[in-house]
Parts: structure tokens; sequence; C-alpha cells
């Protein structure tokens, strides 16, 4: 095959392989395929020790977190927020500040009740639906400007100009259906410092060395069985 073919053909495999590898191992793919596969299961039906995927809505147990954007009341937020860098010709968002943090919450699937163990690191995918920006002659709101604030960041760069910022933010709301996969284990809501009303919950860790896998997405909470 002559040179000038096989090289541009050769460049265009490799970039596109890295694309390819670049979006299935992303966090968001990750999740959604562990979830979309996993062996779903009601709450109720669940035996110390089982694997599986529970789906269910949100209760808040105690006073919500408050998310730090937009100021919504949630169990759990996920913030990004990017800057676009300029060099020569091109320009790519560069990561300034990721924050995700859980509160106290369960899932509930009718009369039953599950949480994430404290002691479990969690993968999460949640959808991004605030999204903000500031820029040239585009201040941040003041809920913005506290948040880069709070994380040591500033709006504006040299000579006091705003950067080029964007914000994304996505919540667990209250009554919101949720995804939640990793293995179950039945305890006394008082043993795990949940309030003595709940009675047992399902308690949620991580299975075979892996993170506790939850999404909001659409196409993770679908089941096998009605009721979601």
């Amino acid at each position: 095959m002559d040179l000038e073919i096989l090289i541009p053909a050769l460049f265009v495999l490799i970039v596109g392989t890295i694309i390819f590898l670049t979006i299935y191992f992303s966090k968001k793919a990750v999740v959604k395929r562990k979830l979309k596969k996993a062996v779903d299961r009601k709450i109720s039906e669940f035996i110390s020790g089982d694997i599986a995927k529970v789906v269910g809505t949100v209760e808040f147990v105690g006073e919500p977190l408050i998310a730090p954007l937009s100021g919504r009341p949630c169990a759990y937020y996920y913030v990004l927020v990017e800057e676009l860098i300029s060099t020569g010709k091109s320009s790519h968002w560069h990561k300034m500040i990721e924050r995700e943090v859980g509160g106290k919450f369960v899932i509930r699937d009718g009369r039953y009740r599950a949480c994430i163990s404290t002691d479990s690191s969690v993968k999460s995918y949640i959808l991004m639906d605030r999204k903000y920006s500031s820029g040239f002659m585009n201040n941040p709101t003041e809920n913005l400007e506290l948040f880069l604030k709070k994380h040591g960041q500033s709006a504006e760069g040299l000579l006091g100009l705003n950067r080029k910022l964007r914000y994304k933010e996505g919540i667990l709301e209250k009554d919101e259906c949720i995804a939640v996969m990793g293995r179950g284990e039945w305890k006394t809501a008082t043993s795990i410092q949940y309030p003595e009303s709940l009675g047992k919950l399902l308690v949620i860790t991580g299975a075979d060395n892996e993170p506790v896998y939850m999404s909001d997405d659409p196409d993770t909470v679908k089941t096998t069985y009605p009721g979601f």
C-alpha cells in the first residue's frame, strides 16, 4: 500500500482507538454498563450476602444537603468546574474543581429501605441538570463565586479579567428514582446510627474489591419486575 495512504489511515485508526477507549472506560460508561448488566432484585427479596442492583426512591434522613451552585436540597451532589484553556490554535476544557458529596439518605422500595454503607467507596454517574458559565462580560452569580472561593479559586484571572469558566451540577433529590449495586446485608437501623423508626435496613457495600455503583440515569433504573 502507498505510504501516502497508509500513514493517514494509521493515524485515523490510532486516534479513533484512543477516542473509543476514552469513552468506553469513562466513569459514565463504566457505571451505566455495570448497572445495566447487573441482576436486579427487590429490596424485600434480598438475602444477606446477595450481590445485585436495587432500584428505589430517595428519602432524606435528617437534614438534607444543600447543592452549592443551585441551592437545592438534596441527598447527594456532584459539581464540576472547568476552565477553557487556549494554547495557540487549539483550546480545551481543563478541570478546575470536582466535588462529589453524599449525605444521609435511604433508598425506598415499597415498605423496605436500603442505604449505602459509609465505609464503602461509591462510583456514581449523576445527571448534570444545572449548567452555568462565566467569562468576558458575564460575571458569576453569588453562589458560583462563593463556591470558587471555598475551593481556593477565583473567577478572575490576570489583569482582573474574568476567566472563561463553565459549571455543572447534578443532584439526587427527594423522591428521585435511582439504581444502586453492591453487596447487601440486613442490619438494624440503630446499629449503623440511623433512626430506630427505620427498623431494619439493607446496607449496601462494595462487592469483590469494587465500589458501590449508583446512578439516576433512566437507562439504569429499568428493572425486570414491575413497579419502576
